[in-house]
């Protein structure tokens, strides 16, 4: 799996539209053009390099401070982001995927950033987000 790693990437990945919803979570995916390993070039200025080279599944967090104050609670969302992201790559389409965190989680219910509650409920959420992308086509 590959990352996404620039402003760009990011923004046309957010482009292709949303697959699946969670409460507090979104998917987006912009699915690329199967024509074996040549670079995928989605912008306008042809002095820039392409946005996706390899034919690959792509994957990037966006988790914003509104949503996530503490860089503790941002780090631990991505992390499970990550995580499970990797569980679910055999299964999802080469495209390039966003999951971006839409709401934030109650700091009453959620005390500490790295409690075992909170990363149970993030792993539940992520595995329902990936596995309705899964099954899109």
């Amino acid at each position: 799996m590959q990352r996404l790693k620039t402003r760009p990437q990011f923004q046309a990945a957010l482009a292709g539209g949303t697959v699946s919803r969670t409460p507090h979570f979104a998917l987006h995916r912009l699915s690329l053009p199967e024509s074996g390993n040549t670079a995928v070039d989605l912008q306008v200025n042809p002095a820039h390099p392409p946005l996706f080279h390899p034919q690959a599944v792509w994957l990037g967090a966006m988790v914003p401070k509104r949503w996530a104050r503490r860089a503790v609670t941002r780090n631990t969302i991505k992390r499970q982001i990550y995580a499970i992201s990797e569980q679910f790559e055999i299964r999802l389409p080469c495209a390039a995927h966003v999951v971006r965190l839409r709401s934030g989680f109650d700091r009453k219910q959620f005390i500490s950033a790295t409690s075992t509650l909170l990363k149970q409920a993030l792993r539940l959420e992520l595995e329902q987000l990936f596995e309705r992308a899964a099954k899109q086509p």
